[in-house]
């Protein structure tokens, strides 16, 4: 057999070989995230009165508050679907409700204003918002922003979803309801790329409202990574333009929870930071928040975020602490997607750390 010959021979077995390990690892892999507990098609049908969270809470007796979506539907020159993220507005929602708020649904156009709902990131609070008559409602016929009086309501909460860049910045109701809250001590709050609504708003002294402020958004790490050619899709970087007007721009983990609190400015970096946001701004209400048991996903960024600040020893610890001694989920998916996302950055020792954080959680089964 000639050289050219053993050598392909070769070739081929080596080659071979490393499609049965990639394909026996990846068997492994999927083996460590264990099937949802609640199956999706049960958890498509929750009901509002089916959380314990909304059981028995407050009744809409403390004020108004305001969640505004955007109207836009389609992004960049390829008129890709875009919207408010469901997930940002349901979990907000559901916070504001238990806490003792009405809660309206505005858009800049009004009527029923579109959405993206990614079924990988449905829990059961996003399933109840889609079967809650009531909710329903108020998101397919959202009050226009034109007819919103800022004086009826606390405070505001802009949802994130990515149409936001494209119509919250110049819309001049948003940027006037968003001074006369400011100016009046009331709450603001936005998450992800909500804080678009913030960027072009002047105070009456001609300073941008966000100069010298502490502010969170999705953050240009975030967003080029998921989308590379997004510096010319959307009209500008949410993160530069914060910056451009004087902001102190706060950047947390990247696809981890982060909210920045500068008084009634209250602002969340990803679509993780919801709830925590909307507990915050609560808080910033003057009220402490109702109990509220953490979701498994919520478990999961925690141990994320204890593994970036101190190091997989501590991330280890508190995965014991939460599932073993209290007994309280992780979301073994959040770890693994987690994982990924390090190896595709070639940052394969993060990526093996979140792996033995995986095998460790299935040692505890």
């Amino acid at each position: 057999m000639s050289k050219k010959k053993v050598f392909i021979k070769w070739s081929l077995i080596v080659f071979s070989c490393l499609i049965v390990l990639i394909v026996a690892f990846g068997f492994w892999f999927i083996s460590l995230v264990p099937p949802l507990e609640i199956p999706r098609k049960d958890m498509a049908r929750t009901l509002p009165q089916d959380l314990p969270y909304l059981a028995g809470r407050l009744s809409p007796s403390r004020g108004k508050l305001l969640a505004i979506v955007t109207s836009c539907d389609a992004m960049g020159y390829k008129n890709k679907k875009t919207g408010y993220e469901l997930t940002e507005l349901s979990r907000a929602y559901y916070v504001f409700q238990a806490n003792g708020f009405e809660v309206d649904i505005v858009s800049p156009k009004g009527g029923k204003p579109p959405v993206i709902i990614d079924d990988g990131d449905m829990g059961v609070y996003d399933y109840a918002f889609l079967n809650d008559p009531k909710a329903q409602r108020k998101v397919n016929n959202s009050i226009a922003m034109k007819h919103v009086d800022p004086k009826e309501y606390q405070g505001v909460y802009f949802v994130g979803g990515k149409g936001a860049m494209f119509d919250f910045p110049n819309d001049t109701h948003i940027q006037s309801l968003v001074l006369e809250h400011y100016q009046s001590g009331k709450v603001i709050g936005a998450v992800c790329h909500g804080p678009a609504a913030l960027v072009n708003v002047t105070l009456d002294d001609g300073s941008p409202l966000l100069a010298k402020k502490k502010i969170s958004s999705f953050t240009n790490h975030e967003e080029l990574f998921l989308i590379r050619n997004a510096s010319d899709i959307f009209p500008f970087l949410l993160q530069d333009k914060i910056k451009e007007q004087g902001a102190d721009f706060d950047e947390g983990y990247m696809y981890l929870e982060n909210v920045a609190w500068d008084g009634n400015l209250i602002t969340g970096q990803n679509p993780w930071s919801t709830w925590g946001l909307a507990e915050t701004m609560v808080r910033q209400l003057g009220y402490e928040p109702v109990s509220r048991e953490k979701t498994a996903e919520e478990n999961a960024v925690d141990v994320l975020n204890r593994y970036e600040a101190k190091g997989f020893t501590s991330a280890k610890r508190a995965t014991t602490e939460q599932f073993l001694k209290q007994n309280k989920p992780i979301d073994r998916e959040v770890l693994a997607v987690h994982s990924i996302v390090a190896a595709i950055q070639w940052k394969f020792g993060k990526s093996a750390d979140l792996i033995r954080l995986l095998v460790y959680l299935k040692s505890l089964d």
